[in-house]
């Protein structure tokens, strides 16, 4: 099988070569200098029926886990910290509402990666927010890992370490909040 991207035009430089919105490679800053690593904020969330899986995969991969901010939702939060002994800053339950408060953080800037082990066979009393959470983690263009083959890809990929910078550009100014007026009306 050829390594050649078959949905790049003909010529063109392949992935990883392809400028961020910056113009800048995502592993190279502004200056055109390596970013430098630092730690991911990762979401960790498991369905009932995934918590075994989800507790598998992070005992696996502690190592790797360890030099990263945790941030789980209630259950899962408390399983993981207990297992691998690691920190892990827990928000509510996910029927409580910790789906939709990871969901503000992650439109907020503040989770870098989502690992969302949930149960497709299962309906859930909090589908929409499920949905809503998926979705603002698409349109913040942050990694997401819905099952173990995607969580192995995202958690050992070099671009963990590199001080990778996403696009975020392609909703434009409508995803930022309009300024106040300077005489302070709105």
């Amino acid at each position: 099988m050829s390594d050649r991207n078959l949905d790049a035009a003909p010529g063109s430089p392949p992935p990883e070569h392809v400028a961020s919105p910056r113009g800048q490679s995502p592993l190279t800053s502004e200056a055109g200098t390596p970013a430098a690593a630092r730690r991911q904020k990762i979401a960790l969330i498991a369905h009932d029926n995934r918590k075994t899986d989800l507790l598998e995969w992070a005992r696996y991969n502690r190592l790797s886990l360890k030099a990263h901010d945790l941030l789980a939702t209630g259950t899962t939060g408390k399983l993981v910290a207990d297992e691998l002994d690691l920190p892990v800053r827990r928000v509510e339950s996910g029927p409580l509402g910790g789906d939709l408060q990871i969901g503000a953080m992650i439109a907020e800037g503040a989770i870098d990666m989502l690992v969302f082990f949930w149960d497709p066979l299962e309906p859930q009393p909090h589908d929409p927010d499920v949905k809503a959470l998926l979705r603002v983690a698409v349109v913040w263009n942050i990694p997401i890992a819905c099952n173990r083959a995607t969580a192995d890809f995202l958690i050992s990929s070099p671009l963990m370490n590199a001080g990778y910078e996403r696009a975020t550009r392609h909703y434009g100014p409508a995803m930022r909040p309009k300024a106040a007026p300077a005489d302070g009306r709105s």
